[in-house]
Formats: C-alpha cells, structure tokens, sequence
C-alpha cells in the first residue's frame, strides 16, 4: 500500500501537467520536493513514487536525488539549520557559529537532534556574502549572526517558537518549505506579510538613486510578451522593412516574355529569391522551429536521415564507401612501424645514439667557446 495520500498524489498529476506531454521527465525536480513535503525525506518509497508517475525507472531517479543536496536521503528534523562555513563566512566567525551550535545541540553534520526538531549542517555558500555570517532556517536567512546569536535562534525553535528571519517571511517546517519548492502557494495567514530585503542588497539602488543612473526608455509597466506575440511583432516589424526597401532591378529580357514571369524579371519588379540570390539551395526551417532537444541531438549525431543545414559546424551527410579491412590493416601497421615502443625506461622517441653523440658534442665543446644547438637539441 503506498504511504503517500490522494492530496499528494492529485498535486503530483497537477506539477505533471504543467509540462508539456512529452517533457514530463522535467516535473521530477518538484517531485521529488513533493514527495519530501509528506514524509520529510526523499525515501525509497518516494524515489518509486516518482518513477511510477513519471514512467522512469528508480536509477534515474536516485541519480536525480542524490545528486542536489536539498533532497535529504534520511528523516530531518523540522527545521534544517543550515551554517555557512566558506571563505567569506568562515573569515567573519561562520566555522565559530557552527562549531558553538554543534556542541551545543551535541549533534555533528548532517545529523538531528533527539527531539526532532533540529537537523544540523555546515554549508559551503549560501550565496550572501555581504550579509556574512550567515545562517538558515529552512531556507531563510538570519544575517550577521554570531555564536549567541544562533544559540537563540535554535533555542527559540526547540521551545515551539518561529523567530523572525533577517529576511524573508515566516518561517515554516522544512515539509511546509517542501510544499512551496514543488510550486504550491503557503496557505498559512500572513506567511508573507513580513521580512524585506536588507541594505546591502538595496545598495545599488540607492547610488543609482544618488546619481540619477536609470535605464534607458525603461517603463515596468510593459507587460511581458508571449512567445507568439513576440513572433507576429517581428513578422510585422519584417514586412513593414521590405515595403520601405527599394524593389530590385533585374536586367530586361529580349525574348519577349511576360514582365514578373520566373527567370525573366522586367525593370523595377524584384526578381524571383533564387534568381536574385543565384543560390539553388532548399529553404530551410529556422533552428527554432525545432526543439532544442531535436536540435542538439542532429548536431550532435547527424545522419543520412536527420540532415541538419541549419546546425552551426554540420554538414548534410552523404552516403560513401567503407574502407576495404586491407586498407585499414595497412594504415594500422604503417602507424605501429612509426611509433616504435618505448625501451629501457626512456619515453618514447629517444635514441641512444643520439644522446651519445650530443653528450660527447657537449664534452667537447665545454673548452672551445659558445655551445650552440646540435641536431637533436644538445648543446655543443
């Protein structure tokens, strides 16, 4: 009997279908936040879940899983306290907050606490340098923080509290955090009515404020077009160019034919695009017409059935005659003669006589004046 609900299973065919039918494999990321949201851990029983609905089998899966550190392979606690310990971090006191909180909960990394309610980790950036040191709480952050500092924090939450973070909202259990990672709105009242962004991040636009440093023609009011609207713009736009570009002459024809008729343009009338161009070659699709996964496989690999002119660096392939296993045998056994093993412990290419006669032209040479290069390199 699976141990994962109807609401679990009704969000996972909802995460699946905003992706088109046959990029489904790309919901697995959401997923697998999913499938941590109800049992706080990627489990393998979430692992098969996702491989069920998605139709993969468990392997890709795990390789997905074991390969973002978000995903927690064994039961965490409510709130993962996350310590960031890199350069930056480290410099300011971040190794110190850790070392005290790991003493202090008597737990190491990665590892939780009795109670289940503190999972603890060192993390290698948590990407906020200029607020270092820093910590997380299930994501959000508490800046500028210091040994006392965290203790508090973790104390605060073993007794039932929510501490408010430097930034961001409030904070949640790390499965209502999973809830939110896979797409799906925090339900809690005014779980964002709280939290701004800090001075450091509001720095830039602070100077660009002093200097009067805007972009230009820049109006936020502009909506953001659909791809399909982004297109018959520039379709437009393309039209409304070649109705201002001058018509092409062509030479007129002495044969009498109709004006405007294929290969016999009259004066002031564009001439067909082949005669025009004087190319032969067939109209080819723009790359975007294709999907990028298509696409990257005929460059990748193209054959005789997948010609791609449109892809940078490829050729359409034509079908030739394999080389004769002779030709092949001789070609092998020409490289062998040219590469001769290498003996006696010296790398490949040296010849003894060859360092025999440089080693007596450098003897020699030491009482006659400036060496100069020999044949091989020597000095003499």
């Amino acid at each position: 009997m699976s141990v994962f609900t109807e609401q679990t299973r009704e969000r996972a065919r909802e995460i699946i279908a905003r992706y088109p039918a046959d990029r489904s494999r790309s919901a697995l990321l959401p997923l697998l936040h999913l499938v941590q949201s109800e049992e706080g851990y990627v489990s393998p029983a979430g692992v098969e879940f996702c491989a069920e609905v998605l139709g993969l089998n468990k392997a890709q899966v795990g390789a997905v899983a074991t390969f973002y550190t978000m995903y927690k392979r064994k039961p965490t606690g409510d709130f993962l306290v996350s310590v960031c310990t890199n350069t930056m971090c480290n410099v300011l006191g971040g190794q110190e907050v850790y070392d005290t909180l790991a003493e202090h909960l008597g737990v190491g990394h990665d590892e939780t606490t009795a109670d289940g309610k503190i999972t603890l980790e060192h993390a290698e950036c948590l990407a906020a340098c200029d607020y270092g040191p820093v910590m997380t709480v299930n994501y959000d952050f508490f800046d500028g923080v210091d040994p006392q500092g965290a203790l508090g924090v973790v104390e605060e939450l073993r007794a039932g509290g929510r501490p408010m973070p430097t930034r961001g909202a409030r904070l949640c259990t790390l499965k209502e955090m999973a809830v939110q990672l896979a797409g799906f709105a925090d339900e809690r009242e005014g779980a964002v009515a709280d939290g701004g962004p800090g001075e450091p991040t509001l720095r830039g636009l602070r100077l660009a404020e002093q200097h009067g440093i805007s972009v230009p023609g820049f109006d936020p009011n502009t909506p953001i077009r659909s791809k399909a609207e982004a297109d018959q713009a520039a379709a437009q736009a393309k039209a409304a160019e070649a109705a201002k570009a001058p018509p092409a002459a062509a030479p007129a024809s002495g044969n009498g034919a109709k004006p405007g008729t294929p290969g016999n343009a009259g004066v002031g009338e564009p001439a067909p695009a082949a005669a025009a161009s004087g190319s032969t070659a067939p109209d080819v699709k723009a790359p975007d017409d294709k999907s990028p996964q298509v696409r990257t496989a005929e460059t990748r690999q193209p054959d005789a059935q997948t010609a791609v002119p449109d892809a940078p660096g490829t050729k359409i392939p034509t079908d030739s005659t394999a080389p004769a296993p002779r030709d092949a045998q001789k070609a092998q056994a020409a490289g062998v003669a040219a590469n001769p093993p290498a003996g006696d412990g010296k790398p490949a290419g040296d010849e003894a006589g060859a360092q025999q006669r440089n080693l007596k032209e450098a003897e020699a040479g030491a009482n006659t004046g400036p060496a100069v290069a020999s044949e091989t390199g020597g000095q003499k």
